[in-house]
């Protein structure tokens, strides 16, 4: 018998019966393949679970349609992380995306995903997408004014990725936008990576004219409570029209939908008070 734990903080984690695992050391971290009993495949990242099979639609869902729906002719949408294919997945159920470019750091995390992870990875082989296999911080140094919507799908931020939650980066982002441009980013958990949390969105804040934090429930992830925050600086994304409202009802989801669009930025006072 297998169990499995992520600690996500000191002092508390989630477990997890294992049927089968497997072990893949990349140049860059430690990558675990889980199958669960109770979440299918589960995708794991120097022990941290970044996606599984049976909770992954509402990560993916909630990071990709708002942004892409605010926007008003998404044609060009670039994904930095997201090497599952879960948000690239999402994107390309908008028909007006012409080209997507996925830019992740790890090789192994597209390679794995392809071969165990097929529900989640099923569109990285879609005409409309273009793989780079690169630092996403780099990458957008080659990049201006190009893309009408970026989505950042980070891990978190330790390691390599920590550098993707500092306003430097997200400057780099804001500059990779084209005039009418909107980014949206996973910002961590509000609860129990309140420092993360707080940090990432501020640092959001004093890069973008305009911006709104709002939240999904998790299962898998720490809390359960987890934080996404979205900006750009031509578009008021906190205000909602009745053509937004019409590009949603042709989407097929299982967890985002008009009622949570409408609904986007009413936080909990906690969550509102920490990032005023």
């Amino acid at each position: 018998m297998i169990w499995f734990t992520e600690y996500q903080t000191k002092n508390t984690g989630l477990t997890v019966k294992v049927k089968e695992a497997k072990h893949i050391q990349s140049k860059y971290q430690e990558i675990l393949l889980l199958d669960t009993y109770e979440y299918g495949k589960m995708l794991v990242l120097d022990g941290a679970v970044q996606t599984t099979e049976r909770d992954e639609f509402i990560y993916h869902e909630m990071l990709s349609h708002p942004a892409l729906i605010k926007h008003r002719n998404p044609e060009r949408v670039l994904v930095i992380g997201g090497g599952d294919g879960g948000t690239v997945r999402e994107v390309l159920k908008h028909p007006e995306v012409k080209q997507v470019h996925l830019c992740e750091i790890d090789e192994e995390v597209i390679k794995v995903s392809k071969e165990h992870l097929p529900t989640i990875s099923n569109q990285l082989d879609n005409p409309k997408v273009s793989i780079f296999v690169e630092d996403g911080n780099k990458f957008l140094d080659e990049r201006k004014s190009y893309y009408d919507v970026i989505l950042l799908d980070l891990s978190d931020p330790v390691g390599p990725a920590e550098a993707l939650f500092k306003r430097a980066f997200y400057e780099k982002v804001k500059g990779a936008l084209r005039e009418g441009g909107i980014m949206a980013a996973q910002t961590e958990s509000p609860f129990l990576q309140e420092l993360y949390f707080k940090t990432a969105v501020k640092e959001i804040q004093k890069v973008f004219k305009y911006y709104g934090t709002y939240l999904a429930f998790i299962p898998t992830y720490p809390a359960g409570m987890w934080s996404f925050t979205i900006a750009s600086d031509d578009v008021d994304i906190t205000k909602t029209d009745g053509k937004e409202l019409e590009k949603l009802k042709n989407l097929n989801t299982k967890y985002f939908c008009d009622k949570i669009y409408t609904s986007l930025f009413s936080l909990p006072k906690f969550v509102s008070d920490l990032i005023k």
